[in-house]
């Protein structure tokens, strides 16, 4: 097996590695030093560092301060019963999360077990979306794969693919980001819905023009904090307004349960609205002037090698929603 532990550190340098060493900090730390931060962020604690990496407290104590001289930071916040990471240590300990999981993945390669998926998969995906789909996914795959875990974070924000630390986002909608990958694995349709105690009361709507009459309950893009227009087919042509709104909400949940309370009309994807629609709660309105379907996909970077727990995440991922 490769071993990955053993770079020199370096201490007896000359003039010109010592120039190069305070241009390049994260260059010249060796993975020692690396292993002993990610183990004491993982376990906020040197002792606990220690006794996983079957070192002396001191040693890791001494290889974290090292490390941050060559960083210039400070990473930890270091008290008599505990140590805490600095802001600063909590950007640098997502990083490191993932350069850590690169190695164990290249150790499995070495030792030709590459195709068992292990390590952290880290991702990001849409409130809705991740609570139906992902996070049941994602316990069968724990389920099937001891070695793997798991960080999803559910948002409806645009996740910094490149800069917050994880595997992978789901985005919905067309994807333009520079340097990704875009896997596409399903698509989503969305739908304009009202309560029937609504529809009762204001009418129901014939074409997308009568929306001027009603009241619409936007969604507000959490990024930017504008209304997402509502988007339609009107004689084979593709049409998006901003229906005058009394209300605003920048979450997909709470647009379904104000519409639901009567609140008014919603334009929503509709794996938001299927349970509510299902139980006779929300009715469709306008489903001539349905827009065409919006894909999902899994985004990922491209200047590195897909590992095996991306690889099975996103297979899975793909099989499950071609069977949805």
């Amino acid at each position: 097996m490769l071993s990955i532990g053993t770079f020199d550190s370096g201490e007896k340098s000359n003039n010109n590695h010592n120039t190069v060493e305070k241009n390049s900090a994260i260059a010249s730390s060796s993975l020692r030093l690396l292993r002993s931060f990610a183990e004491a962020a993982k376990h906020r604690s040197f002792a606990r560092a220690a006794a996983a990496l079957r070192l002396s407290p001191s040693a890791v104590a001494k290889n974290v301060a090292r490390l941050e001289q060559q960083l210039g930071l400070r990473l930890f916040q270091r008290t008599t019963r505990r140590v805490v990471l600095t802001q600063e240590g909590e950007a640098f300990y997502r990083r490191c999360s993932r350069v850590m999981d690169e190695l164990r993945e290249l150790e499995l390669l070495t030792a030709g077990a590459a195709k068992e998926p292990s390590g952290t998969l880290r991702i990001d995906v849409p409130i809705t979306f991740g609570k139906k789909v992902v996070v049941p996914l994602a316990a069968e795959l724990a389920r099937q794969h001891p070695g793997l875990n798991l960080e999803v974070s559910l948002s409806d924000r645009y996740a910094d693919l490149i800069g917050s630390g994880v595997d992978a986002v789901v985005r919905v909608g067309k994807v333009s980001d520079p340097g990704v990958v875009v896997r596409p694995i399903a698509e989503q349709q969305l739908r304009v819905y009202g309560s029937p105690d609504y529809l009762i009361r204001k009418g129901r709507p014939r074409k997308p023009a009568d929306l001027e009459k009603h009241d619409c309950i936007v969604f507000h893009l959490p990024s930017t904090r504008r209304s997402r227009p509502w988007e339609f087919i009107v004689k084979g042509r593709a049409l998006a307004m901003h229906p005058a709104s009394r209300y605003a909400i920048d979450e997909g949940e709470g647009l379904v349960s104000a519409a639901c309370a009567g609140l008014g009309l919603i334009q929503v994807p509709d794996i938001m609205a299927t349970e509510a629609a299902e139980a006779g709660t929300l009715e469709e309105v306008l489903a001539g002037f349905r827009p065409k379907p919006m894909p999902i996909s899994v985004v990922f970077p491209t200047h590195r090698q897909m590992p095996a727990r991306l690889r099975v995440f996103i297979d899975a991922l793909a099989a499950r929603s071609a069977g949805a």
